[in-house]
C-alpha cells in the first residue's frame, strides 16, 4: 500500500474541462497506466483542494464519482484507496481510449490555428520525448 501527495494531480486553469473531470480523468489514466496500483491511497480531500487551490468539494465529487464507477473504494479511518479491481482495464485499447478526448482536443486546436499536420506530429514526438 502506497500513499500518494497531492502533488499527483494538477489542473488545466485554462480548460473548458471542469475540474472534477479533469481529476477523473487524471486518475483513470493513473490507474490505467499503473502508476496506481490497487491498494494505493491517494490525498485526502482536504490535502488535494489545498494544493491545487480548489473547493474540497470539487475533488469530493471527483472521488465521489470514481467511487461509483468502482475505480475507487472508501476505507474507514484510511481515506479512498485504488479499488482491488478497478474498473477500468489495463489493456492497450483501453488506455488509447482515455487519451482520445485529449488528442481530438489538441487536433482541433490543430486545425484551428491551420497548422501542417506533419508539424503537429513532430511538435508532438518532441513533446512526448521531454521529461513531465
Amino acid at each position: 500500500m502506497t500513499s500518494h501527495s497531492a502533488t499527483l494531480f494538477t489542473i488545466a486553469v485554462g480548460s473548458s474541462d471542469p475540474i472534477y473531470r479533469q481529476l477523473i480523468e487524471q486518475t483513470r489514466r493513473l490507474v490505467a497506466a499503473g502508476v496506481l496500483a490497487p491498494g494505493d491511497v491517494l490525498p485526502s480531500v482536504r490535502e488535494v483542494a489545498l494544493a491545487l487551490a480548489v473547493n474540497p468539494m470539487t475533488v469530493s465529487k471527483a472521488y465521489n464519482m470514481l467511487e461509483t464507477e468502482g475505480v475507487l473504494s472508501r476505507a474507514r479511518g484510511i481515506g479512498m484507496l485504488v479499488a482491488e479491481r478497478p474498473a477500468q482495464a489495463h489493456s492497450r485499447r483501453d488506455r488509447e481510449d482515455l487519451l482520445r478526448p485529449t488528442l481530438q482536443r489538441a487536433a482541433a486546436e490543430a486545425r484551428q490555428l491551420e497548422l501542417d499536420p506533419d508539424a503537429v506530429l513532430a511538435l508532438f514526438k518532441k513533446i512526448l520525448k521531454e521529461e513531465p
